[in-house]
């Protein structure tokens, strides 16, 4: 029997007919984290054989995965043996694990097919998808176009990259629903089949170098979101990003673009201080800008993706307009935790990259005591620098980015480092004044410090929390005079 005839199966189309061909199957899933511990499960529940492989130590994986032996799945930990592949008829990789890792550059050498999480759900349901990816927005994006699309009678399912895993959700989820999933360019690796109804691309700067190597890499992977759509699908495009912009020639379906700074044909604009809907050759009014909640102009564009991509369900413009008056945003993005001593407590996790923390800072008018620092991905961090000039007086390092941090930003403003978030906090709390805002926007990655954004987030606000005014000795000094507390150190270098 040929190799082409063993793959047969494979072939398989959505739905039930995909969750039959994976019975009996030898599936290996790489990559224990939320993603895998799902796709395993998936997977047994489709009656296929099931090993998994994690780099991380038995002792070290958390309790979901450790229970997966017990389920029926043949584990390995501490590293990806040989074995482990051994006549594995598929590979399902997790999002953390690099498409060229070596153990899965071998198994497609070998002619085995490699698919991500995404993929796997994806073909294990029938349901419509809306896919929202991007450098930045994309969480706020995705949670925004659940909420416009939360009343239409369908069934609705928000997950992906936000959330639960999308195949924690694919054997129960109904096939006549609407699934409106954050994609990464981790996820997008890894399609095949992936053919989302609407592909939203809220923007592109460079970011994940380190994973990716190069930008133009970066671009490639994000453009695979487009890959498999047809001339029925939609497309929703930044008009004011130059990376988004510039991949209009990759897209297959109708070409939607939406703006704050002109005028589109069709898609969603700014008119009059109106955000206006433009289909078909007939204009929309949808909102007034000022009924907009989230902070930032960063904000108004996730709206106005939002908006379009919502277009697409046909959701009439008064329910548009209450919905985005009502949205009050997402967790670890520009929320707001609390406000003491006329200091306000901003917990921006999700910025996890340079452009999400300049996008951060420009939505605050007031003196800003930044938390930042975490794993450095290879980026350039003297756009930040310039950024913070004049508008950050402080800034609290944490993590292994304070060795490329520290050096741009000490010459523009003081900067202070911190070995835990609860010293962070109390450091920038001490650096502040009243009328200031703490601000945790880290422009790098979590995993020195922490399992994920969400783990560093929910950090800070347990910390930010648990301040008393009149728990940090010496507060009142602020940062007057480029002075920093306990044992920080000046650098202003100006």
């Amino acid at each position: 029997m040929t190799l082409a005839i063993e793959r047969d199966w494979m072939t398989a189309a959505r739905g039930k007919a995909w969750r039959v061909a994976l019975g009996g199957r030898r599936v290996t899933v790489v990559g224990l984290a939320r993603s895998g511990v799902a796709a395993c499960r998936l997977l047994l529940a489709c009656g296929a054989r099931v090993t998994a492989t994690d780099a991380q130590p038995a002792d070290r994986l958390g309790a979901a995965a450790g229970a997966l032996a017990g389920e029926g799945v043949r584990l390995h930990a501490g590293g990806h043996p040989s074995e482990a592949f051994a006549g594995a008829e598929l590979v399902v990789v997790s999002p953390g694990v690099p498409a060229d890792h070596p153990a899965v550059a071998d198994c497609r050498r070998r002619g085995v097919p490699v698919i991500g999480e995404l993929e796997l759900a994806y073909r294990a349901m029938t349901a419509d998808v809306i896919a929202v990816t991007g450098t930045n927005g994309k969480t706020t994006t995705t949670a925004l176009v659940g909420a416009l699309l939360a009343d239409g009678g369908r069934p609705l399912l928000v997950g992906g990259n936000i959330g639960r895993p999308l195949a924690a959700e694919a054997l129960d989820f109904p096939p006549d629903g609407l699934v409106v999933a954050e994609v990464s360019s981790f996820q997008l690796e890894t399609i095949d089949t992936f053919r989302p109804r609407v592909a939203v691309l809220c923007n592109l700067t460079p970011d994940h170098l380190d994973r990716h190597k190069t930008f133009a890499a970066y671009v490639e992977a994000k453009a695979r979101v487009f890959l498999r759509q047809e001339a029925r699908d939609w497309a929703v495009l930044n008009a004011d990003d130059p990376g988004a912009s510039a991949l209009a020639g990759r897209v297959r379906g109708r070409l939607l673009w939406f703006s704050r700074t002109r005028a589109v044909r069709e898609g969603s604009d700014v008119a009059g201080g109106w955000i206006r809907l433009r289909l078909d050759g007939r204009e929309a009014p949808i909102c007034p800008v000022e009924e907009i909640v989230l902070r930032g102009a960063h904000n108004l564009e996730n709206v106005l993706a939002a908006t379009a991509a919502a277009a697409w369900a046909g959701v009439p413009p008064e329910r548009l307009r209450a919905a985005i008056k009502a949205f009050r945003g997402v967790a670890h993005r520009i929320e707001w935790i609390r406000e003491l001593d006329g200091v306000a407590f901003y917990n921006d996790s999700k910025g996890t990259n340079v452009d999400a923390t300049l996008k951060a800072l420009a939505s605050f008018r007031e003196p800003i005591v930044l938390i930042a620092g975490g794993r450095d991905k290879g980026q350039d961090f003297a756009p930040l620098a310039a950024a913070a000039a004049g508008r950050v007086k402080a800034a609290v390092l944490i993590g292994e980015g304070r060795a490329t941090l520290g050096p741009a930003l000490c010459r523009v403003t003081v900067v202070d480092e911190a070995d835990s978030m609860r010293d962070a906090v109390r450091r920038a709390f001490a650096l502040a004044d009243p009328g200031d805002a703490v601000l945790l926007s880290p422009a790098c990655a979590s995993f020195d410090m922490f399992r994920d954004y969400e783990h560093r987030g929910e950090a800070f606000r347990v910390e930010v929390l648990s301040l008393e005014s009149s728990g940090v000795p010496g507060r009142s000094r602020g940062a007057e005079g480029g002075h920093v507390t306990g044992e920080g150190r000046e650098c202003r270098g100006r």
